[in-house]
């Protein structure tokens, strides 16, 4: 087996048993971004050096007896994650060549337990989109095609497309990402992997490029659910810097993953049998669930009413709070500057937002002010908000009747680049099985379970309560071993 096609669970075990080193583990797969990253363009930033120091001081540690929870282990980071004296940008003009004198709270504790980071990853810009393509260092490639059509370019999904796509390729052994709206998990789908939102305040914030303060959570992807939870135990914790950060202990969520389901009671909403979802789609939606019947689980339909307000909810509540976040980027304090001479201050921020965020961005701000505005607030953003708490008080009910929920994960297989781009409404379309997770705070693992008839990858969600990863992570495991998901995509380091 080739070093780069290694799990977390087993690049641990052959970095203690001395097969292999953290620094040949690291060129490894420093050697696969060379080769592959000016095709895929996963990362905007990559670390090579600082990386081979940090795989030679993990082996050093590992010789005196000092190895962390994930020493030697190489990620890539999403760009959304401050990183301390390395290139920061959210994928964005704005930012410019920002380089943080601090490190998030996440990719702190990662280092803390020995990880080595690759560099940093591509996503849409300040995570805002489905497609990975909003990013201004230019779209990421799905390392995965059609069958009928190789030539074809797919999209990775997004915004921690750059994240999936890495993962996938074999360019990192596991990635953090970020979820707003499913951007960990519709991601993971399309690339054939596996990727955990965690419940809102598992993992702290602080640090993190601020996109949608009441939605957004780190989370890690990987190749396998052992591999998603073996980060998630590095990456969560209380954080006193985020006040939204849970104080709760972190459990040991490898180990949930042995867990037998039966027994569990398996939620199966009846709003998420969409008019025209695609056959392939629901025939692995059912098969799923017989998966986990067969292993001793109950399925048991519940209903979740308000679903069918989430994404419009969701584009009120997230863009509202955007336009709050985004009002930072102004070009006076740090990153792109954009000014004439005798211009005055409102010339300055008009100038620099206008060169500095890109049509998505722009299009996300201007619904959020236009929604925040005094005559419109009421109508729009309180009214989204309360219909927000509707769809919490559903899963609340649902959680009297079953342990977990089993939807898909996307309502289609990764689709070209050159589609979809030009209707903003069929782009947000792409979040419909997700939004809900975030907007209840609840946790959400994408699972790779099967292929489409073009051979493409397509992942069931599992959907928990709050702060009950170790279910999640159970069911998940479940699934993954019924299905025995051992596809690659075409394009490999």
């Amino acid at each position: 087996m080739r070093a780069t096609d290694l799990t977390i669970a087993e690049g641990l075990s052959a970095l203690d048993k001395r097969e292999i080193s953290a620094v040949e583990l690291t060129e490894a797969f420093l050697a696969g971004i060379e080769r592959l990253n000016p095709r895929l363009n996963a990362y905007i930033t990559v670390a090579g050096e600082s990386a081979l120091a940090s795989a030679r001081a993990s082996d050093a540690r590992r010789a005196k007896g000092e190895a962390g929870p994930l020493e030697g282990i190489p990620l890539g980071i999403k760009d959304l994650f401050a990183t301390e004296g390395l290139r920061t940008t959210a994928a964005s003009r704005i930012l410019g060549e920002f380089v943080p004198p601090y490190e998030s709270t996440v990719s702190a504790q990662l280092k803390r337990d020995g990880a080595v980071f690759l560099g940093k990853l591509n996503l849409d810009e300040f995570a805002m989109g489905s497609s990975n393509l909003t990013s201004a260092f230019g779209g990421v490639e799905n390392p995965w095609s059609r069958a009928n059509d190789p030539e074809k370019r797919l999209v990775p999904g997004g915004s921690s497309g750059g994240s999936a796509a890495a993962v996938a390729a074999r360019l990192a052994m596991g990635a953090t990402a970020t979820d707003t709206g499913g951007s960990i998990r519709q991601p993971a789908a399309f690339c054939g992997i596996a990727g955990i939102k965690p419940t809102y305040g598992r993992c702290s914030r602080w640090g993190i490029v601020a996109f949608a303060s009441s939605l957004d959570q780190a989370g890690p992807v990987a190749r396998s659910v052992e591999d998603c939870a073996i980060l998630l135990r590095s990456m969560a914790g209380h954080d006193p810097k985020d006040s939204t950060s849970a104080n709760l202990p972190v459990p040991d969520f490898a180990a949930a993953c042995g867990r037998s389901v039966k027994g569990l009671r398996i939620g199966v909403p009846a709003e998420y049998t969409l008019p025209g979802l695609a056959p392939e789609i629901e025939a692995l939606w059912q098969q799923g669930l017989d998966w986990l019947k067969q292993q001793g689980a109950e399925i048991v339909p519940i209903s979740l009413p308000h679903t069918k307000y989430a994404l419009p909810t969701y584009y009120v509540v997230a863009p509202a709070e955007a336009s709050s976040n985004l009002a930072r980027y102004d070009g006076v304090r740090y990153g792109l500057r954009v000014t004439e001479r005798d211009s005055d201050l409102r010339d300055l921020y008009e100038r620099t937002r206008a060169a500095g965020f890109g049509a998505e961005v722009r299009r996300r701000i201007m619904i959020g002010t236009y929604v925040l505005s005094a005559g419109y607030y009421d109508a729009y953003y309180l009214k989204a908000q309360k219909v927000r708490a509707l769809i919490a008080r559903d899963f609340t009910q649902a959680w009297e009747k079953v342990d977990a929920i089993v939807t898909p994960a996307t309502p289609s297989a990764a689709f070209p680049m050159d589609e979809k781009q030009d209707d903003p409404v069929t782009m947000y379309l792409n979040d419909v099985f997700t939004v809900t997770a975030n907007l209840a705070g609840l946790p959400g693992l994408a699972v790779p379970a099967g292929l489409d008839g073009q051979g493409l990858p397509l992942g069931l969600q599992v959907i928990g309560r709050p702060f009950d990863e170790e279910t999640v992570f159970a069911v998940g495991a479940a699934l993954e071993r019924a299905a025995n998901f051992t596809a690659k995509p075409q394009v490999m380091a």
